[in-house]
Protein backbone atom coordinates (compact mmCIF):
# COMPACT_ATOMS: atom_id res chain seq x y z
CA UNK A 1 0.00 0.00 0.00
CA UNK A 2 0.74 3.63 -0.60
CA UNK A 3 2.64 5.52 2.31
CA UNK A 4 0.72 8.62 2.75
CA UNK A 5 2.18 10.03 6.13
CA UNK A 6 6.38 9.04 5.42
CA UNK A 7 6.63 10.79 9.32
CA UNK A 8 3.84 10.61 11.62
CA UNK A 9 2.57 9.69 14.86
CA UNK A 10 -0.13 7.48 16.49
CA UNK A 11 -1.27 8.95 19.73
CA UNK A 12 -3.55 6.47 22.56
CA UNK A 13 -5.14 8.97 25.03
CA UNK A 14 -6.12 8.11 28.26
CA UNK A 15 -7.50 10.42 31.10
CA UNK A 16 -3.28 10.77 33.15
CA UNK A 17 -1.75 9.92 30.08
CA UNK A 18 -0.75 8.92 26.59
CA UNK A 19 1.44 7.17 24.54
CA UNK A 20 2.68 8.24 21.41
CA UNK A 21 4.15 5.93 18.68
CA UNK A 22 6.29 7.83 16.20
CA UNK A 23 6.37 6.44 13.02
CA UNK A 24 9.44 7.55 10.64
CA UNK A 25 10.17 5.83 6.77
CA UNK A 26 13.17 4.72 5.85
CA UNK A 27 12.62 3.76 2.77
CA UNK A 28 9.85 0.76 2.51
CA UNK A 29 10.75 -0.31 6.12
CA UNK A 30 9.16 1.83 9.19
CA UNK A 31 11.11 2.68 11.83
CA UNK A 32 8.91 3.14 15.24
CA UNK A 33 9.80 5.46 18.73
CA UNK A 34 7.29 5.39 21.16
CA UNK A 35 7.09 7.41 24.60
CA UNK A 36 4.97 7.83 27.22
CA UNK A 37 3.71 11.33 28.69
CA UNK A 38 1.65 12.45 31.23
CA UNK A 39 -1.50 14.82 30.26
CA UNK A 40 -0.60 17.61 32.65
CA UNK A 41 -0.54 20.81 30.44
CA UNK A 42 3.95 20.82 30.73
CA UNK A 43 4.14 17.40 29.42
CA UNK A 44 1.93 17.60 26.64
CA UNK A 45 4.02 20.56 25.60
CA UNK A 46 7.51 18.52 26.05
CA UNK A 47 5.03 16.12 23.61
CA UNK A 48 4.96 18.79 21.30
CA UNK A 49 8.50 19.62 20.85
CA UNK A 50 9.78 16.40 20.62
CA UNK A 51 7.46 15.95 18.07
CA UNK A 52 8.70 19.38 16.28
CA UNK A 53 12.32 18.17 17.04
CA UNK A 54 11.73 15.11 14.92
CA UNK A 55 9.88 17.03 11.68
CA UNK A 56 6.35 15.03 12.54
CA UNK A 57 3.67 17.42 11.71
CA UNK A 58 0.99 14.61 11.33
CA UNK A 59 -0.89 13.47 14.48
CA UNK A 60 -3.48 10.80 14.61
CA UNK A 61 -5.28 9.91 18.14
CA UNK A 62 -8.83 8.50 18.46
CA UNK A 63 -11.38 10.57 19.86
CA UNK A 64 -11.96 9.23 23.73
CA UNK A 65 -14.37 10.83 25.51
CA UNK A 66 -13.13 14.36 26.16
CA UNK A 67 -9.50 13.73 26.93
CA UNK A 68 -8.63 14.50 23.81
CA UNK A 69 -9.28 17.85 23.48
CA UNK A 70 -6.53 19.53 26.27
CA UNK A 71 -4.01 17.75 23.53
CA UNK A 72 -5.70 18.90 20.43
CA UNK A 73 -5.27 22.70 22.04
CA UNK A 74 -2.14 22.75 22.70
CA UNK A 75 -0.98 20.97 19.33
CA UNK A 76 -3.54 22.52 17.13
CA UNK A 77 -1.39 26.11 16.34
CA UNK A 78 1.30 24.06 14.33
CA UNK A 79 0.64 20.52 13.74
CA UNK A 80 -1.89 18.81 11.63
CA UNK A 81 -3.97 16.61 14.05
CA UNK A 82 -6.50 14.11 12.76
CA UNK A 83 -9.38 13.24 15.55
CA UNK A 84 -10.34 9.60 14.78
CA UNK A 85 -13.61 7.86 15.43
CA UNK A 86 -12.62 4.83 17.53
CA UNK A 87 -14.32 2.45 15.39
CA UNK A 88 -11.67 3.30 12.81
CA UNK A 89 -8.80 2.37 14.73
CA UNK A 90 -9.80 -0.42 17.11
CA UNK A 91 -7.67 -3.10 17.41
CA UNK A 92 -8.35 -6.69 17.42
CA UNK A 93 -9.45 -7.88 21.23
CA UNK A 94 -6.86 -10.29 22.84
CA UNK A 95 -3.95 -8.35 21.10
CA UNK A 96 -3.78 -5.45 22.71
CA UNK A 97 -2.18 -2.36 24.98
CA UNK A 98 -1.73 0.95 25.48
CA UNK A 99 1.82 0.72 23.55
CA UNK A 100 -0.29 -1.70 20.54
CA UNK A 101 -2.96 0.65 20.30
CA UNK A 102 -0.60 3.81 19.54
CA UNK A 103 1.63 1.35 17.22
CA UNK A 104 -2.02 0.48 15.49
CA UNK A 105 -3.02 3.91 15.29
CA UNK A 106 0.06 4.97 13.86
CA UNK A 107 0.65 2.21 11.15
CA UNK A 108 -3.27 2.77 9.77
CA UNK A 109 -3.08 6.82 9.40
CA UNK A 110 1.10 5.97 8.18
CA UNK A 111 -1.27 4.40 5.11
CA UNK A 112 -4.18 6.92 4.88
CA UNK A 113 -6.59 4.20 6.21
CA UNK A 114 -8.08 7.07 9.22
CA UNK A 115 -10.61 9.29 8.11
CA UNK A 116 -10.62 12.18 10.01
CA UNK A 117 -13.22 13.60 12.37
CA UNK A 118 -15.02 17.61 11.67
CA UNK A 119 -13.16 19.60 14.43
CA UNK A 120 -14.59 23.27 13.73
CA UNK A 121 -12.28 26.09 14.29
CA UNK A 122 -11.55 27.29 18.50
CA UNK A 123 -14.98 30.20 18.50
CA UNK A 124 -17.56 27.26 17.03
CA UNK A 125 -16.37 24.85 19.83
CA UNK A 126 -16.43 27.47 22.51
CA UNK A 127 -20.25 28.33 20.88
CA UNK A 128 -21.02 24.48 20.70
CA UNK A 129 -20.47 24.26 24.59
CA UNK A 130 -22.73 26.80 25.22
CA UNK A 131 -25.39 25.22 22.67
CA UNK A 132 -25.09 22.16 24.46
CA UNK A 133 -25.35 23.38 27.75
CA UNK A 134 -28.66 24.40 27.16
CA UNK A 135 -30.06 21.77 25.54
CA UNK A 136 -29.32 19.92 29.34
CA UNK A 137 -30.65 22.49 30.66
CA UNK A 138 -34.19 22.20 28.14
CA UNK A 139 -34.08 18.51 28.68
CA UNK A 140 -33.38 19.26 32.53
CA UNK A 141 -36.57 21.74 32.53
CA UNK A 142 -38.80 19.62 31.26
CA UNK A 143 -38.06 16.56 33.67
CA UNK A 144 -38.98 18.90 36.63
CA UNK A 145 -42.22 19.96 34.78
CA UNK A 146 -43.10 16.02 34.63
CA UNK A 147 -41.95 16.01 38.60
CA UNK A 148 -43.83 18.30 39.66
CA UNK A 149 -46.56 17.25 37.76
CA UNK A 150 -46.60 13.61 39.13
CA UNK A 151 -46.36 15.29 42.56
CA UNK A 152 -49.86 16.39 42.46
CA UNK A 153 -50.98 13.09 40.31
CA UNK A 154 -49.69 11.00 43.46
CA UNK A 155 -51.56 13.14 46.01
CA UNK A 156 -54.91 12.22 44.18
CA UNK A 157 -55.13 15.48 41.99
CA UNK A 158 -56.30 14.90 38.95
CA UNK A 159 -56.02 18.79 37.26
CA UNK A 160 -53.84 17.92 34.23
CA UNK A 161 -56.51 15.51 32.97
CA UNK A 162 -58.84 19.21 32.62
CA UNK A 163 -56.28 21.92 32.22
CA UNK A 164 -54.16 22.02 28.99
CA UNK A 165 -51.20 23.44 30.33
CA UNK A 166 -50.03 22.67 34.29
CA UNK A 167 -48.16 25.99 34.19
CA UNK A 168 -50.80 28.22 32.58
CA UNK A 169 -52.36 31.22 34.83
CA UNK A 170 -55.28 29.70 35.91
CA UNK A 171 -53.91 25.87 36.74
CA UNK A 172 -50.65 27.85 38.50
CA UNK A 173 -52.96 30.11 40.91
CA UNK A 174 -54.78 26.85 42.24
CA UNK A 175 -51.49 24.74 42.39
CA UNK A 176 -50.38 27.74 44.71
CA UNK A 177 -53.47 27.43 46.44
CA UNK A 178 -53.35 24.00 47.60
CA UNK A 179 -49.76 24.33 48.56
CA UNK A 180 -50.63 27.20 50.80
CA UNK A 181 -53.81 26.50 52.10
CA UNK A 182 -55.06 23.15 54.52
CA UNK A 183 -57.92 23.68 53.60
CA UNK A 184 -59.82 23.26 50.30
CA UNK A 185 -62.81 26.11 49.79
CA UNK A 186 -64.54 24.81 45.74
CA UNK A 187 -66.14 28.40 45.77
CA UNK A 188 -62.18 29.87 46.11
CA UNK A 189 -61.01 27.96 43.75
CA UNK A 190 -63.32 28.39 41.04
CA UNK A 191 -62.89 31.70 41.33
CA UNK A 192 -59.23 31.80 40.54
CA UNK A 193 -60.29 30.58 36.67
CA UNK A 194 -59.73 32.67 33.94
CA UNK A 195 -61.35 33.11 30.40
CA UNK A 196 -62.55 29.66 29.09
CA UNK A 197 -61.55 27.46 32.07
CA UNK A 198 -64.50 29.03 33.88
CA UNK A 199 -66.58 27.13 31.71
CA UNK A 200 -65.25 24.13 33.36
CA UNK A 201 -65.49 25.07 37.06
CA UNK A 202 -67.33 22.28 38.19
CA UNK A 203 -64.70 19.52 36.44
CA UNK A 204 -61.95 21.40 37.71
CA UNK A 205 -63.49 21.01 41.30
CA UNK A 206 -63.99 18.06 40.72
CA UNK A 207 -60.81 16.62 40.03
CA UNK A 208 -59.49 17.91 43.04
CA UNK A 209 -61.91 17.33 45.67
CA UNK A 210 -61.09 14.86 48.08
CA UNK A 211 -57.22 15.56 47.53
CA UNK A 212 -54.98 14.19 50.25
CA UNK A 213 -51.40 16.12 50.51
CA UNK A 214 -49.33 16.01 53.73
CA UNK A 215 -46.82 18.86 54.88
CA UNK A 216 -43.82 16.64 53.54
CA UNK A 217 -45.42 16.22 49.62
CA UNK A 218 -46.58 20.37 49.95
CA UNK A 219 -42.37 20.83 50.86
CA UNK A 220 -41.73 18.80 47.65
CA UNK A 221 -43.83 20.49 45.62
CA UNK A 222 -42.09 23.31 46.62
CA UNK A 223 -38.49 21.92 45.95
CA UNK A 224 -39.32 21.00 42.48
CA UNK A 225 -40.68 24.35 41.69
CA UNK A 226 -37.49 26.38 43.20
CA UNK A 227 -35.49 24.03 41.29
CA UNK A 228 -37.50 24.88 38.07
CA UNK A 229 -37.05 28.30 38.69
CA UNK A 230 -33.87 28.33 38.49
CA UNK A 231 -33.32 26.23 35.39
CA UNK A 232 -35.64 29.31 33.46
CA UNK A 233 -33.60 31.67 35.10
CA UNK A 234 -30.65 29.98 33.94
CA UNK A 235 -31.88 29.37 30.32
CA UNK A 236 -32.32 33.45 30.11
CA UNK A 237 -29.39 34.20 31.43
CA UNK A 238 -27.69 31.68 28.86
CA UNK A 239 -29.58 33.14 25.83
CA UNK A 240 -28.79 36.59 26.64
CA UNK A 241 -25.08 35.17 26.54
CA UNK A 242 -25.57 33.91 23.11
CA UNK A 243 -26.58 36.17 21.69
CA UNK A 244 -23.73 38.25 22.06
CA UNK A 245 -21.72 35.58 20.93
CA UNK A 246 -23.61 35.05 17.92
CA UNK A 247 -23.16 38.86 16.72
CA UNK A 248 -20.28 38.20 14.20
CA UNK A 249 -22.82 35.54 12.90
CA UNK A 250 -25.92 37.53 12.93
CA UNK A 251 -26.19 37.29 9.06
CA UNK A 252 -26.03 33.50 8.52
CA UNK A 253 -28.33 33.22 11.18
CA UNK A 254 -31.14 35.17 8.89
CA UNK A 255 -29.63 33.59 5.98
CA UNK A 256 -30.85 29.94 7.90
CA UNK A 257 -33.96 31.45 8.59
CA UNK A 258 -34.85 31.70 5.41
CA UNK A 259 -35.90 28.04 5.46
CA UNK A 260 -39.38 26.86 6.31
CA UNK A 261 -39.33 25.51 10.25
CA UNK A 262 -35.84 26.94 10.89
CA UNK A 263 -36.07 29.70 13.71
CA UNK A 264 -33.36 31.63 15.50
CA UNK A 265 -32.57 28.92 18.27
CA UNK A 266 -32.33 26.36 15.65
CA UNK A 267 -30.09 28.71 13.74
CA UNK A 268 -27.78 28.87 16.26
CA UNK A 269 -27.39 25.40 17.26
CA UNK A 270 -27.00 24.31 13.79
CA UNK A 271 -23.85 26.67 13.48
CA UNK A 272 -22.61 25.88 16.61
CA UNK A 273 -22.36 22.25 15.15
CA UNK A 274 -21.36 22.35 11.64
CA UNK A 275 -19.69 25.94 11.54
CA UNK A 276 -20.50 28.17 8.05
CA UNK A 277 -17.27 26.54 6.53
CA UNK A 278 -18.58 24.02 4.23
CA UNK A 279 -14.58 23.02 2.79
CA UNK A 280 -14.42 20.65 5.88
CA UNK A 281 -17.32 18.34 4.01
CA UNK A 282 -16.20 17.03 0.58
CA UNK A 283 -20.01 16.88 -0.31
CA UNK A 284 -23.47 17.28 0.85
CA UNK A 285 -24.14 13.71 1.66
CA UNK A 286 -20.74 13.55 3.52
CA UNK A 287 -22.22 16.23 5.80
CA UNK A 288 -25.43 14.06 6.21
CA UNK A 289 -23.51 11.40 6.87
CA UNK A 290 -21.44 13.22 9.64
CA UNK A 291 -25.18 14.40 11.18
CA UNK A 292 -26.07 10.41 11.28
CA UNK A 293 -28.69 11.30 8.70
CA UNK A 294 -28.30 8.71 5.81
CA UNK A 295 -28.94 5.16 6.08
CA UNK A 296 -26.39 2.32 6.93
CA UNK A 297 -24.63 0.32 4.27
CA UNK A 298 -25.18 -3.55 5.34
CA UNK A 299 -25.17 -5.76 2.49
CA UNK A 300 -23.68 -9.43 2.19
CA UNK A 301 -24.48 -12.25 -0.16
CA UNK A 302 -26.63 -10.26 -1.95
CA UNK A 303 -28.99 -9.38 0.78
CA UNK A 304 -29.63 -6.39 2.69
CA UNK A 305 -29.59 -6.57 6.75
CA UNK A 306 -30.48 -3.39 8.44
CA UNK A 307 -30.36 0.06 7.03
CA UNK A 308 -31.10 2.40 10.34
CA UNK A 309 -29.12 5.27 10.67
CA UNK A 310 -26.22 5.76 13.04
CA UNK A 311 -26.08 7.21 15.87
CA UNK A 312 -24.04 10.30 15.14
CA UNK A 313 -24.97 13.62 15.38
CA UNK A 314 -26.16 13.33 19.02
CA UNK A 315 -27.26 17.24 19.35
CA UNK A 316 -27.40 18.22 15.61
CA UNK A 317 -29.88 15.36 14.69
CA UNK A 318 -32.75 16.12 16.90
CA UNK A 319 -32.21 19.69 16.10
CA UNK A 320 -32.82 18.96 12.53
CA UNK A 321 -35.67 16.07 13.50
CA UNK A 322 -37.81 19.40 15.58
CA UNK A 323 -36.88 21.70 12.11
CA UNK A 324 -38.48 19.34 9.71
CA UNK A 325 -41.26 18.79 12.11
CA UNK A 326 -41.77 22.63 12.16
CA UNK A 327 -41.28 22.98 8.12
CA UNK A 328 -44.14 20.21 7.37
CA UNK A 329 -46.47 21.89 9.36
CA UNK A 330 -45.98 25.48 7.83
CA UNK A 331 -48.98 26.50 6.01
CA UNK A 332 -46.81 30.03 4.52
CA UNK A 333 -44.40 27.28 2.55
CA UNK A 334 -45.83 24.11 1.57
CA UNK A 335 -42.58 22.58 0.18
CA UNK A 336 -41.47 20.27 2.99
CA UNK A 337 -45.00 19.29 3.84
CA UNK A 338 -45.51 17.62 0.30
CA UNK A 339 -42.51 16.01 -0.12
CA UNK A 340 -43.52 14.66 3.26
CA UNK A 341 -46.56 13.40 2.46
CA UNK A 342 -45.48 11.32 -0.10
CA UNK A 343 -42.63 10.15 1.28
CA UNK A 344 -45.36 8.91 4.28
CA UNK A 345 -47.08 6.77 2.12
CA UNK A 346 -44.64 4.97 1.00
CA UNK A 347 -41.96 4.48 3.87
CA UNK A 348 -43.86 5.70 7.43
CA UNK A 349 -43.86 8.55 9.05
CA UNK A 350 -40.40 8.14 11.06
CA UNK A 351 -38.37 7.70 7.86
CA UNK A 352 -39.90 10.68 6.00
CA UNK A 353 -39.62 13.13 8.74
CA UNK A 354 -35.52 12.05 8.39
CA UNK A 355 -35.64 12.17 4.85
CA UNK A 356 -37.13 16.03 5.47
CA UNK A 357 -34.16 16.38 7.77
CA UNK A 358 -31.54 15.54 5.56
CA UNK A 359 -33.08 17.55 2.81
CA UNK A 360 -32.47 20.59 5.34
CA UNK A 361 -29.20 19.71 6.03
CA UNK A 362 -28.52 19.91 2.22
CA UNK A 363 -29.86 22.67 1.50
CA UNK A 364 -27.76 24.14 4.25
CA UNK A 365 -24.34 23.02 2.64
CA UNK A 366 -25.71 24.45 -0.70
CA UNK A 367 -26.86 27.62 0.75
CA UNK A 368 -23.39 28.31 2.83
CA UNK A 369 -21.46 27.15 -0.43
CA UNK A 370 -22.76 29.26 -2.79
CA UNK A 371 -24.45 32.45 -0.70
CA UNK A 372 -27.82 31.62 -2.47
CA UNK A 373 -30.49 31.91 -0.08
CA UNK A 374 -33.55 29.14 0.36
CA UNK A 375 -34.60 28.37 -3.67
CA UNK A 376 -34.64 24.63 -4.18
CA UNK A 377 -34.34 24.02 -8.26
CA UNK A 378 -38.45 22.12 -7.63
CA UNK A 379 -39.83 24.57 -5.65
CA UNK A 380 -41.59 26.37 -8.55
CA UNK A 381 -43.80 22.81 -8.70
CA UNK A 382 -44.47 22.55 -5.68
CA UNK A 383 -44.98 25.82 -3.77
CA UNK A 384 -45.99 27.44 -7.58
CA UNK A 385 -48.10 25.37 -9.15
CA UNK A 386 -49.71 28.04 -11.12
CA UNK A 387 -46.12 29.12 -12.56
CA UNK A 388 -45.65 25.57 -13.34
CA UNK A 389 -49.14 25.10 -15.50
CA UNK A 390 -47.86 28.40 -17.15
CA UNK A 391 -44.36 27.07 -17.84
CA UNK A 392 -46.28 23.98 -19.36
CA UNK A 393 -48.71 26.09 -21.19
CA UNK A 394 -45.82 28.52 -23.00
CA UNK A 395 -43.92 25.15 -23.69
CA UNK A 396 -46.70 23.40 -25.28
CA UNK A 397 -47.13 26.32 -27.99
CA UNK A 398 -43.69 26.44 -28.72
CA UNK A 399 -43.94 23.06 -29.76
CA UNK A 400 -46.40 23.34 -31.56
CA UNK A 401 -45.49 26.19 -33.50
CA UNK A 402 -42.11 23.95 -34.00
CA UNK A 403 -44.16 21.41 -35.16
CA UNK A 404 -46.31 23.24 -37.66
CA UNK A 405 -43.55 25.57 -39.09
CA UNK A 406 -41.36 21.88 -40.15
CA UNK A 407 -44.51 20.89 -42.08
CA UNK A 408 -44.55 24.20 -43.69
CA UNK A 409 -47.82 25.25 -42.43
CA UNK A 410 -46.69 28.30 -40.86
CA UNK A 411 -43.89 30.19 -41.26
CA UNK A 412 -41.26 30.74 -38.15
CA UNK A 413 -42.33 34.04 -36.37
CA UNK A 414 -40.10 36.51 -36.47
CA UNK A 415 -37.51 37.55 -33.78
CA UNK A 416 -37.87 41.32 -32.65
CA UNK A 417 -34.54 42.98 -33.16
CA UNK A 418 -33.47 44.52 -30.06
Amino acid sequence: MKVVYPICCGVDVHKSFLVATLITSQGITPHYSKKRFSTFNNSILQFKQWLLDNNCFDVCMESTGKYWIPIFNLLEDSIRITIANPKWVKAVKGNKDDTKDSKWIGDLFRLGLVPGSYIPEKPIRILREYTRYRSKLISCKSSEKNRFQNAFTVCNVALDAVVSDMFGKSATSITDYLISSDSFDPEYCSSLLQRSLKKKADTVVESIQGYQMTKEQKERIQLVRSHLNFIQQSIAELDVKLDKMVEPYESAIKFLCTIPGVGRASAITIISEIGTDMSQFANSKRLCCWAGLTPSNNESAGKKKSVRITRAGVYLKPALVQVAHAAVKSTESPYYKIKYERICKRRGKKRAIIAIARMILTAIYYMFTTGEVFNPSDLYKIDMPQRMQENQQEKAVKQAIKLLTSLGIMQAPAIPVA
